[in-house]
């Protein structure tokens, strides 16, 4: 079984997130901004609720996030940029229960992974993504993204995941194939 894959194409990310977008299901849209955005898995972000990102007495989003990660037990603050706090504001006017992700049924609760994965996995297909993409695509997006960037450091990067030495985010990441293709393909040495 294939490792599941990071989105490298900015342009599949954006149309992955836009198919939602278009079709007014912004739910599922915000689904993939946090997804990518946050670097959650895909279990802690499902479990968000409203009363997490938005403050009701000041009416406006925190900030930041803190959450205490599932399998890891550790405590995260993640800081939420103008893309997630975008999505979330739309999603927030059609809130439909406590969970931001929330099902569609009579007494709302959080979407269930399964769920999550078809989510996804419509819009993969929807739009012609080849890949191994899944769920756990969107966290690997947001590290690739910001490695291949090189705006970000790789330690942040490392914390980030939590992980505990910079081959496995190599690997994590897929980063490292990345590198040696590039390296065979960019090269001139006789012109």
């Amino acid at each position: 079984m294939a490792a599941t894959e990071p989105i490298r194409d900015k342009k599949q990310l954006k149309e992955l997130a836009e198919y939602y977008l278009e079709k007014g299901q912004i739910r599922n849209y915000t689904l993939i901004i946090m997804g990518v955005y946050t670097a959650l898995r895909i279990s802690d972000l499902l479990k968000l609720k409203w009363t997490d990102v938005y403050d009701e007495e000041h009416q406006n989003f925190y900030a930041h996030v803190t959450l205490t990660e599932q399998k890891t037990g550790k405590t995260k603050l993640i800081a939420l940029n103008k893309q997630v706090i975008g999505a979330l504001s739309q999603c927030y006017l059609h809130r439909k229960g406590e969970f931001i992700f929330a099902n569609n049924r009579k007494e709302p609760q959080a979407i269930s992974r399964v769920q999550a994965w078809r989510i996804i996995h419509a819009a993969v297909e929807a739009i012609g993504l080849m890949g191994k993409i899944s769920c756990h695509s969107l966290r690997k997006t947001f590290g690739y993204h910001a490695w291949t960037s090189g705006e970000v450091s790789p330690v942040v990067i490392m914390d980030i995941y939590n992980h505990s030495n910079y081959e496995t985010t190599r690997r994590y990441l897929g980063v490292a194939q990345d590198d040696l293709d590039a390296a065979y393909l960019k090269l001139e040495l006789i012109s």
